[in-house]
């Protein structure tokens, strides 16, 4: 059988994300489940290789159809992103943020166009990007304009141990977090992961929802939004065919067992768990969308750029569970 193609886009060419997409494709790991390539600027790539004493072959590919061609050596599209401006490691500028995503916008559209069965991006620097003049608040809605989705359909799933948690809400502010949890996007919300699920091969998903208020609320003491707007959405999800159970509180939910996948409401209320449970290799799965797309949970740690002491494990636990789902995908498909 042969394994699924996945492109690797290198994130924020002066942070680590360059080192750990070169660890990842020098892994056995990765080698033994998908067919890699990374995307993005072959001389931030060789810097990084030197700085860090990473002795690697690399193998320039014209596109995507050259996947594989290169025995063994680790194969890059390169973008050609520095030829005006140096790479400054370490630094926050415009030119990295336009670098970052220009190299995950590549990938996303070689999965579109079917090139590649999946993505993958290493860590981006946000503020980087906005220096750039680019709209940009995660990359579920920036996977979603890539692919001409709604925005309001893509959602963050956070992926380690064996745990799914979706996000509801992403970044904003929670005043508006609270504003965008609505009837509709509960529903939406909740069929994106019963969909997901499925298409990771849960036959039968079962899915917690979070409240949004201390306690879910205790019965309207703390706050109702969980009777006004969460459980008659979930009672509509049940009658749609999804089982979902709930809300539980966010603080006690994830100790819960037998559950596919945990829906929380806001950013904090699955992140604080991914980060505690899981520091540096939580990987986000974007889901909604009609591309197979994963980034990590961590940050481009610019202090430590070149440092040779950046974890890979992250980017090869995205790889890990997109290699699996786009088996999935292409069993369903058969």
């Amino acid at each position: 059988m042969t394994l699924p193609r996945i492109a690797l886009a290198l994130g924020d060419p002066a942070g680590i994300g360059p080192e750990v997409a070169l660890k990842s494709a020098l892994d056995p790991r990765v080698a033994e489940i998908c067919q890699l390539v990374l995307v993005g600027d072959r001389s931030a790539l060789e810097w990084h290789a030197k700085s860090c004493g990473i002795e690697a072959e690399i193998a320039v590919l014209d596109g995507f159809e050259g996947i594989g061609s290169s025995g063994g050596k680790v194969e890059l599209i390169d973008l050609d992103q520095f030829r005006d401006q140096p790479l400054m490691p370490g630094e926050i500028t415009a030119q990295h943020g336009q670098a970052a995503v220009d190299a995950a916008a590549y990938a996303v559209r070689g999965a579109l166009a079917g090139h590649v069965d999946a993505v993958v991006a290493c860590p981006q620097t946000e503020m980087a990007i906005h220096k750039a003049g680019i709209e940009f608040d995660g990359y579920p809605s920036f996977v979603a304009r890539t692919t001409g989705t709604p925005v309001d359909d893509a959602f963050l799933m956070l992926n380690f141990d064996g745990k799914r948690i979706v996000h509801t809400t992403l970044h904003t502010s929670l005043r508006r977090s609270i504003e965008l949890i609505t009837h509709e996007r509960l529903m939406t919300v909740m069929q994106a992961t019963d969909d997901v699920l499925r298409g990771l091969g849960v036959s039968k998903p079962r899915i917690a929802v979070s409240g949004l208020n201390p306690h879910a609320g205790e019965g309207g003491m703390f706050g109702d939004e969980e009777i006004t707007t969460i459980i008659p959405a979930m009672e509509a999800a049940k009658q749609a065919g999804i089982n979902v159970e709930g809300p539980f509180g966010a603080d006690t939910m994830f100790h819960k067992t037998g559950y596919d996948a945990f829906i929380v409401m806001y950013h904090d209320q699955g992140h604080l768990a991914a980060k505690l449970l899981a520091t540096n290799r939580t990987a986000g799965m974007t889901i909604g969308t009609p591309i197979l797309f994963s980034s990590v949970a961590h940050g481009s740690a610019l202090d430590i750029a070149g440092q040779n002491k950046a974890s890979h494990e992250a980017v090869v636990e995205a790889l890990q569970r997109l290699s699996s789902a786009a088996g999935h995908r292409r069993a369903r498909a058969a």
